[in-house]
């Protein structure tokens, strides 16, 4: 530092604060901005009001050039780009359990049977046309005898842990469905020879011809690799029931229990990446399994899940339709009254007859979903051709003069023969719907003048032994029940009198020689034109008869999220889980792509 002059801090340390100056300064600030202000800002006002025209002229040419912009996107979204599913969505489905087993050698309910088509393949399936189809199988053929076929099996096939399906495992199946120390709950296959021929050939040969045989090869298969060694009297209990191996287009990962007590299991499955049709766009597939329809409902509500089966005509009244699509569809399978024709009051012929005709189904109908389709015959629309026989159009007044004719005769508002009261017990199970359609259709009998007691009976109920106590000793009147047809028309197994008693089900205990020849006649022809003839016969007899009324075609109600694609509504099908037909075309959520040229 110089000597003799003071250091910047000696300097700074003479500055001082003047007051009275730094105000002088602002008010020549404050003086010289709104100078400006004047001068660039209010005075040009009078510019601006000017040109104001100019102006909203060029912001709305702005305006219209931008919407024009937009307008052009849009249109070329919509000319070069389409909605697609999603790929690796999750999809979560409620059913009604109990989930018990995924052995789908044991399943018995709506539960078990999804997982089952789930997880496990079938040499054949039905495809979204309702049609029997080739799923593993990739030919079948009959021989000129009619009683020998032969499937070959695909020879890219493997179970979801890698190992390849051979027909050693479609013969070890059958082996299990003909062993009684198993008690599958599949059956039907004890008179039938099974033979390997190589790796990929299976021979089958029936002790009769039985045209309908092809669509019994809808069982699943299962690994023999992995529960030869089982015992089949502990099949049921191996842990292959709780940690299966199939071949379907999903494989388990793992099963959560949620609720315990309440029985909320959730089924977790993923993508079968060995899956021999291709891999599913869904990654996982939960499935949700709910004691009640309420708690399905609840569970919708909440978003706990995005589609639901297995709800009633009365559920889905409740579906917020804003948020949920509700899909009906026709399933083949047929609700009837079931005459038991053996009972003290219907054994005579002339009260099923009046019964037939004083039964207003059009109205039953209307208790249910619209559109739900009507039933006259023991087969589905559409399973006949030709001259197909109709039942008797409702009428009341003619019901009652085939009673009075019979000698009841109405005394006061109740019919009577030889001082006896006409009298009928009324049975149905536990559901919403068969619960409002007993209440109509009794309530149209008693204006007949005929005594009608109901009963309804919950067959998960133990207590109540519906099948021990009901159905095995016919222990009613008349029983609204469902009778599963399926795609083939051969109710043999309904309507023959050798089904009659115990362990059949010829539930009406229905009896008479023409029907039973051209049921037995019509499953051992191959020819389809025949065996339409020999069914249209059977359904003639059928009618006149009246063993049962048909009040209406079973419609399986799905719900799920608009967020979701599932099965397409054009699709057909034989039994409701045959919804998965196109399981791997189902999506959850979607996105914008570019389409294809």
């Amino acid at each position: 530092m110089e000597e003799g002059k003071p250091s910047r801090w000696q300097r700074l340390q003479k500055l001082s604060f003047n007051r009275k100056e730094l105000t002088r300064r602002m008010r020549r600030a404050e003086g010289v901005t709104v100078r400006h202000a004047r001068k660039f800002i209010f005075h040009r006002l009078d510019n601006v009001r000017e040109v104001r025209r100019h102006i909203i002229m060029w912001v709305m040419a702005v305006g219209i050039l931008i919407g024009a912009s937009g307008l052009q996107l849009m249109w070329y979204q919509h000319n070069y780009q389409t909605v697609a599913a999603a790929p690796d969505g999750t999809y979560a489905e409620a059913v009604i359990g109990p989930l018990n087993t995924l052995n789908p050698l044991f399943a018995s309910n709506s539960a078990e049977e999804s997982a089952s088509q789930l997880l496990f393949s079938r040499l054949m399936s039905y495809d979204k046309t309702g049609h029997l189809s080739n799923d593993l199988a990739s030919d079948v053929t009959v021989d000129g005898s009619g009683k020998v076929y032969k499937v070959v099996i695909r020879s890219d096939a493997r179970w979801s842990d890698g190992i390849k399906l051979t027909a050693k495992d479609v013969v070890f199946t059958i082996g299990l469905l003909q062993n009684s120390a198993v008690h599958s709950t599949i059956t039907g296959w004890n008179n039938v020879s099974v033979t390997e021929v190589n790796d990929t050939t299976i021979l089958f040969t029936l002790p009769a011809i039985y045209a309908a045989f092809e669509h019994a090869l809808t069982f699943p298969i299962l690994p023999e690799h992995i529960l030869s060694g089982v015992a089949p009297n502990a099949l049921r209990e191996n842990a292959f029931s709780t940690n299966p191996v199939g071949s379907g287009p999903f494989k388990l990962r793992f099963i959560q229990d949620t609720d315990t007590a309440g029985g909320h299991r959730i089924i977790h499955m993923e993508r079968n990446t060995n899956y021999y049709k291709g891999a599913s766009v869904l990654e996982r597939f939960q499935l949700q399994v709910y004691s009640t329809n309420d708690e399905i409902l609840k569970a919708l509500k909440s978003g706990e899940v995005n589609a639901a089966s297995d709800l009633t005509a009365t559920d889905v009244a409740q579906i917020n339709q804003s948020h949920y699509v509700v899909r009906n569809s026709p399933i083949q399978s047929g609700v009837y009254a079931l005459l038991n024709t053996t009972s003290s009051m219907l054994k005579d012929k002339a009260i099923r007859q009046a019964l037939q005709v004083g039964t207003d189904t059009a109205a039953i109908r209307k208790q249910l979903t619209p559109g739900t389709p009507a039933l006259d015959l023991p087969f589905t629309s559409g399973q006949l051709t030709g001259d197909v026989p109709k039942a008797p159009a409702y009428d009341a007044t003619a019901a009652a003069k085939i009673l009075d004719a019979a000698g009841w005769i109405l005394d006061g508002t109740v019919r009577k023969k030889d001082g006896v009261a006409l009298k009928l017990s009324v049975v149905t199970t536990k559901d919403n719907d068969y619960e409002r359609v007993l209440e109509t259709l009794a309530g149209q009998w008693r204006t007949l003048g005929i005594t009608v007691n109901t009963l309804v009976v919950d067959p998960a109920d133990t207590s109540q032994g519906f099948v021990q106590n009901i159905l095995q000793p016919r222990n009613f009147d008349v029983l609204l029940y469902q009778l599963t047809i399926g795609a083939d028309p051969d109710v043999y197994a309904y309507w023959h009198s050798s089904q009659i008693g115990v362990q059949g089900l010829n539930f009406s205990n229905y009896a008479n020689a023409i029907s039973d020849d051209a049921l037995a006649s019509a499953r051992s022809r191959l020819e389809p034109e025949l065996r339409n003839n020999k069914y249209l016969t059977f359904a003639r007899e059928w009618l006149a008869d009246v063993p049962a009324i048909g009040l209406y075609q079973s419609t399986t109600h799905y719900v799920y999220s608009t967020s979701v694609s599932p099965y397409q509504d054009t699709n057909v099908l034989v039994s409701p889980v045959d919804r998965y037909a196109d399981i791997l075309y189902w999506s959850a959520g979607t996105n914008l792509v570019f389409k294809t040229p």
